[in-house]
C-alpha cells in the first residue's frame, strides 16, 4: 500500500469528515499532520465528489503551495494564525484574488476580480486557504441550486450531500455541500432570503446568516443592499463563531445554561410542514423543555402581511440598480442587458426579463404594475412596522429567538420544475420574514427525517446586532441536539 493511501487511511480514521478547526488545528501543531497532506486528503474528497456540482472551480495547484507556506512557516516557531492551513470554499459571488467570479452565470464566467472581498482576505490573513469557488444558483436568484448553466456533464444543479437525486437547496448551494459532504471545513456563502441557512438545512449542516452590515459587502455580486450579507458555513457552531470573530473581531459571548434561555414560536413558521420535518421538529422540541429550555408561544399578527409587501419588492427594485451599480464599480465592460441575454436557468431569466428589467411585479389581482411605489412603501412603512412587530415580541415576552424550522419542507427531488415560483414560496416561507429586516438567524442541524432519511434543520432568529447571543445560545442548543445528529 502506498504512503500516500496508508496516510489518507490514517486521516480518515482521525475522524476528519466532520472534524472541527480546533480538531484540525491540534493535529497540525502536534506535527501529526502537516497542511499540504489536508490540501491533498481534501482535493480527494472533492474530485471523488465531482458529480455533486458543488464547484465552479478550484486552484490545488495554488493550496499546495500555500500549504507548503504554512508547514514551514510552522517551523520557524512562530505564532500561529487561528487559521493556519484551514481550507475554505467560497461562493462564486464572493471575490477572491487568482479565481473568476461568475456568480454562476454566463456573461461573467470570466470576470476575474484583482483583490479578494474584504471578508475573504481577513480570512486568508488568518493563515485561511481558499481551495476554489463554489457553485450557486445563478446570479443568487432562487434558492434551489438547480443551475443549468454550471455543472459536469449530464448531471445538471448542484446535488445534495446525503442524496445526490434531490436538490441541494440555494442559493449558497455548493458551499454547504461542500461542507456537509466533507470536501471543506468551512465555506463561505451569501444570503439574502434564506441563502445560507437553507442549503445548510437541507443537507446538515451549521449556517449562520448574521445581522445586515456586521460583515462588509464590498466586491461581492449584489441583489439587494437592504438585505444581502455574507456568513459562514461549518460543522460547528464554534467553528462559526471563530469566523464571525475574525471578521468583526468582537469578543465571543459564554453560553448560556438551558434554564436562562427563552424562546418563542409562532404558528406562522410552524404550520404546514412536511412529515418528516413536523416530527422530527417536535422531537427536538421535546428535547429543549426536557433540557430547561423555556418555549413561549407568540402571537404575531400581520407578519405574513408586512413580510409579504417587503420581499419581491426589495429584491426586485435593488436588484436592477445595484447590479447595474456592481458592474460600474468593477468596471465590467458588460450592460445589465447583456448579463440577462446570457441567464440560462429559465427561472432566472424569467425573473429578470418579466420583473427586474421592466421594474414591474404582480399585484393581488396579478395584474403587471410598476414596482417603485412598492418599493417606497416597503422601505418607509412595512419595513419599520415588521422591526417593531419583532421587537416587541420580544420585549413583551422577554425573548432571546425565536424558533422554527429552518425549511417546512425536506430537499425536493430534482427535476426541471424544481425550481418553480410553489417550491420557492415553500423553501423561502420562514427565513424570509427575518432576513427582510436583516435580522441575524442561525440554522442547526437536528438529524434527519424518518421517512425521507434527509436532514431538517431548527433555526434561532435574534433582534438586530443580537449576533453575539444567537452563537451563544446556538452552543447550548447543538449540545442539546447532539443525540439527533449521531
Amino acid at each position: 500500500m502506498s504512503n500516500a493511501v496508508e496516510k489518507n487511511n490514517w486521516i480518515e480514521s482521525q475522524g476528519l469528515v466532520n472534524a472541527s478547526v480546533d480538531v484540525i488545528t491540534k493535529l497540525i501543531h502536534e506535527r501529526k499532520i502537516s497542511c499540504e497532506e489536508l490540501v491533498h486528503h481534501y482535493f480527494a474528497t472533492i474530485e471523488k465528489q465531482q458529480s455533486l456540482n458543488a464547484f465552479i472551480s478550484t486552484d490545488k495547484a495554488s493550496a499546495i503551495q500555500q500549504a507548503q507556506y504554512w508547514d514551514k512557516y510552522l517551523l520557524s516557531g512562530k505564532p500561529c494564525p487561528a487559521l493556519m492551513g484551514i481550507l475554505i470554499a467560497v461562493k462564486d459571488n464572493i471575490h477572491v484574488e487568482g479565481f473568476p467570479n461568475s456568480a454562476g452565470t454566463p456573461a461573467l464566467a470570466y470576470f476575474k476580480p484583482q483583490s479578494s472581498a474584504p471578508i475573504i482576505q481577513k480570512l486568508i490573513d488568518h493563515g485561511a486557504i481558499i481551495v476554489g469557488k463554489t457553485n450557486m444558483h445563478e446570479l443568487a436568484f432562487g434558492v434551489t441550486g438547480y443551475n443549468t448553466a454550471m455543472h459536469i456533464e449530464g448531471v445538471v444543479g448542484t446535488r445534495n450531500a446525503v442524496n445526490p437525486l434531490h436538490i441541494a437547496g440555494g442559493s449558497s448551494s455548493g458551499s454547504a455541500v461542500a461542507v456537509a459532504a466533507g470536501m471543506v471545513p468551512i465555506a463561505i456563502g451569501t444570503d439574502t432570503g434564506a441563502s445560507i441557512r437553507l442549503p445548510s438545512a437541507l443537507n446538515g449542516c451549521v449556517g449562520f446568516r448574521p445581522t445586515v452590515g456586521r460583515y462588509s459587502q464590498d466586491s461581492i455580486t449584489p441583489i439587494s443592499h437592504t438585505r444581502d450579507t455574507a456568513g459562514p458555513m461549518a460543522h460547528t457552531v464554534s467553528d462559526i463563531i471563530l469566523i464571525d470573530q475574525l471578521i468583526t473581531q468582537e469578543p465571543r459571548k459564554k453560553p448560556l445554561l438551558p434554564h436562562q434561555i427563552r424562546l418563542g414560536i409562532n404558528p406562522y413558521f410552524w404550520n404546514h410542514l412536511d412529515e418528516d420535518v413536523h416530527q422530527q421538529a417536535h422531537i427536538a422540541l421535546e428535547l429543549l423543555k426536557d433540557a430547561g429550555v423555556e418555549i413561549v408561544t407568540v402571537d404575531m399578527p400581520n407578519l405574513k402581511q408586512l413580510n409579504h409587501a417587503i420581499s419581491f419588492p426589495v429584491v426586485i427594485y435593488e436588484g436592477k440598480y445595484d447590479l447595474i451599480q456592481y458592474l460600474k464599480h468593477h468596471h465590467i465592460d458588460l450592460t445589465l442587458e447583456s448579463v440577462i441575454n446570457q441567464i440560462s436557468s429559465p427561472d432566472v431569466q424569467a425573473l429578470f426579463k418579466q420583473n427586474i428589467l421592466p421594474q414591474l411585479i404582480q399585484d393581488q389581482t396579478g395584474q403587471l404594475v410598476p414596482v417603485l411605489p412598492l418599493y417606497k412603501k416597503a422601505i418607509s412603512e412595512a419595513r419599520p412596522q415588521l422591526l417593531e412587530l419583532y421587537q416587541n415580541t420580544f420585549k413583551a415576552h422577554n425573548l432571546h429567538a425565536l424558533l422554527f424550522p429552518t425549511s417546512a419542507i425536506v430537499a425536493p427531488l430534482v427535476n426541471e420544475q424544481v425550481s418553480s415560483i410553489e417550491n420557492f414560496q415553500t423553501l423561502i416561507r420562514n427565513t424570509d420574514p427575518g432576513s427582510n429586516i436583516g435580522l441575524p438567524g442561525l440554522s442547526l442541524p437536528i438529524g434527519k427525517g424518518a421517512k425521507s432519511q434527509l436532514p431538517i434543520g431548527l433555526e434561532i432568529d435574534g433582534l438586530p446586532h443580537q449576533d453575539s447571543e444567537i452563537l451563544a445560545i446556538g452552543v447550548t442548543l447543538e449540545e442539546i441536539f447532539r443525540v439527533l445528529n449521531k
